[in-house]
C-alpha cells in the first residue's frame, strides 16, 4: 500500500470525517472508497472526445400518431 499526502478543502474533510465516524470506518477507508467510485465512473483508458460526431439518423418511417398527440401519448400508463 502507498502512503501519500493530499490537500482536501475543509468542508470535504469535515464531511468525510463525519461519514467515517458514523459508519465506524477509518477516514482512509472513506477516501479509498471514494477513489474506487470515481474510477468506476471514469475508467482509465478512455479515448478523447475530440473528433467525435453525432451518428447519422436512420429513417424510421412515418409517426404512428400525429405530433400534437405525442405529449399525451408519452404520459399514458
Amino acid at each position: 500500500m502507498v502512503k501519500t499526502q493530499v490537500q482536501i478543502p475543509d468542508h470535504l474533510f469535515k464531511q468525510a470525517k463525519q461519514l467515517a465516524e458514523e459508519s465506524e470506518m477509518s477516514f482512509a477507508h472513506v477516501v479509498r472508497l471514494g477513489l474506487e467510485l470515481v474510477l468506476k465512473a471514469r475508467p482509465l483508458g478512455r479515448k478523447s472526445a475530440e473528433g467525435w460526431q453525432v451518428p447519422k439518423g436512420k429513417a424510421m418511417g412515418l409517426p404512428l400518431i400525429p405530433e400534437n398527440q405525442w405529449t399525451e401519448a408519452a404520459h399514458e400508463d
